[in-house]
């Protein structure tokens, strides 16, 4: 588990700052907004790639994206 992975030709972390998803297509020399984590998802705290979906683990509980982080759902 960690803050930062590397999906297909992109790095994805959390920013811990921000409480959001950042995407970086060249190694990291820049970082672009992604998604906010909405009130409902509460803290973002861990990011794990679980292949074919992104997981995120927050203060509410875990949630997972089919889109690289494009969008969130709670797993129930």
């Amino acid at each position: 588990m960690g803050q930062m992975i590397q999906l297909d030709d992109e790095l994805i972390r959390i920013n811990t700052s921000k409480n959001c998803i950042e995407y970086s297509n060249n190694n990291g020399r820049s970082w672009h907004n992604r998604s906010m984590a909405s009130s409902m998802m509460g803290t973002m705290q861990d990011l794990i790639n679980n292949g074919k979906e992104l997981l995120v683990t927050t203060s509410k509980g875990l949630y997972y994206s089919s889109n690289k982080g494009r969008s969130w759902h709670k797993r129930s």
